[in-house]
């Protein structure tokens, strides 16, 4: 019971903290790219930030999405029951 546990909860950290590292690369070439697109053609700006306003969203909902994950993996973990069942316990 206890390694489902304490590898339960390795899962979780691995879950939130690689979420939020691929999210915060993400959010870096995501930014250059933009300024990058800005300083060649200022004209089309405008055009630009409201894109990345857009996939800036979804890569936050990608981690909030983990986030979730991860809480019910820590709070209402199903494998605990799964291993209860099984041991008959």
């Amino acid at each position: 019971m206890e390694t489902v546990i304490g590898f339960t909860a390795i899962a979780v950290a691995l879950l939130i903290g690689l979420g939020a590292l691929g999210v915060g690369i993400g959010m870096g070439l995501l930014g250059g790219r933009f300024l990058e697109g800005a300083a060649r053609q200022p004209e089309l700006a405008p055009m630009l930030q409201t894109k990345m306003f857009l996939v800036v969203a979804l890569l936050d909902a990608v981690a909030m999405i983990g986030v979730g994950i991860a809480l019910y993996f820590a709070f209402a973990n199903p494998f605990i029951a799964q291993l209860q069942n099984a041991t008959g316990g």
